[in-house]
């Protein structure tokens, strides 16, 4: 996107250091509660209680504070390791029930609602909030989904784009759900909801998608 900083890694030894975890959960909680735009790397640091020295030795902005609140977040998102062979549809759909229920799970947890809030919030003044949470926490689930259902068309188990097919999930799994989240007129839907929603989710696009 025109105009924004490109943020650096920092050194492993940096990533690892105690006071890293202090610096995001304060940066995290000042930005949800005052804004991105009015928190101050002061304010940060004396929440987080390290100096600015350290602060800007493990950050070099706001900026890439947020982007590794959202990255430390998004990691819980990609595709399992352990993600087993799809050999027939009740594997297709046992796989899209547990990948769905962990994407609910995750994504409607109270501080990502509070980030998507946020994204909302400074969308006119701090566009690199919105662009971050699409480029970084969304990218990686999406791209974890498309993978399924490559894997699922490869193995003649479902006919259509990879993508669509995604996107189509996505929608059955959520449906109004988080928009109701962000206006707090839903609760969190708990372990039964959730194992619900996904089983239903999986079993209604399995009928949409016919093997090959």
């Amino acid at each position: 996107m025109a105009g924004q900083k490109t943020v650096k890694a920092r050194p492993a030894e940096a990533s690892a250091s105690p006071a890293r975890g202090r610096i995001l959960n304060a940066a995290f909680s000042a930005f949800t509660k005052g804004g991105f735009a009015e928190t101050s790397t002061l304010e940060i640091a004396t929440r987080a209680r390290v100096s600015k020295r350290e602060l800007y030795a493990l950050f070099g902005s706001k900026q890439e504070m947020l982007i590794a609140c959202i990255g430390d977040r998004a990691t819980r998102l990609k595709l399992p390791t352990d993600l087993p062979e799809l050999r027939d549809r009740e594997t297709l759909r046992q796989t899209l029930a547990a990948f769905g229920a962990r994407l609910l799970r995750e994504v409607s947890d109270p501080a990502v609602v509070a980030m998507f809030r946020l994204a909302i919030a400074e969308a006119a003044r701090t566009p690199d909030i919105a662009q971050a949470l699409n480029d970084i926490a969304m990218a990686t689930s999406r791209g974890a989904l498309r993978e399924i259902m490559r894997r699922a068309c490869s193995a003649g188990l479902a006919s259509g784009e990879p993508a669509e097919m995604a996107s189509h999930f996505f929608g059955l799994l959520w449906g109004n759900l988080m928009l109701g989240l962000l206006l707090a007129t839903s609760a969190r839907p708990g372990s039964s909801e959730i194992a619900r929603r996904a089983e239903a989710a999986s079993e209604t696009f399995l009928r949409a998608y016919p093997a090959q």
